[in-house]
């Protein structure tokens, strides 16, 4: 089993950043694909930004260039940066590790942006 814990959320300007960071215990994050979703209101969840087990990074197309997803091994943990954020990013954001019939979630954390 995986546990994942999410942090690093809140309020922030548009235009502003945020790095969300998702720790994982009970394995280690380097065998899992690990990605990160959010799920606004009214909308279905979406995935935002994947990095498979050995390290290769993807997005979706509407945070290409803003955001980055990376990984820390030694911490077990998994960063999402986010610059030139947009009320359009508002949203809960949530960590994943997938592994085969594995599908682990974290809590999510609340993301607002506004002025």
């Amino acid at each position: 089993q995986v546990q994942l814990v999410e942090s690093g959320g809140g309020l922030v300007q548009p235009g502003g950043s945020l790095r969300l960071s998702c720790v994982a215990s009970g394995s280690g994050i380097i065998i899992w694909n690990m990605a990160w979703y959010r799920q606004a209101p009214g909308k279905q969840r979406e995935l935002v930004a994947a990095i498979t087990s050995g390290g290769r990074p993807s997005y979706e197309d509407s945070v290409k260039g803003r955001f980055t997803i990376s990984r820390d091994v030694a911490k077990n943990t998994v960063y999402l940066q986010m610059n030139s954020l947009s009320a359009e990013d508002t949203a809960v954001y949530y960590c994943n590790a997938k592994r085969a019939s594995a599908d682990y979630w974290g809590q999510g954390t609340q993301v607002t942006v506004s002025s």
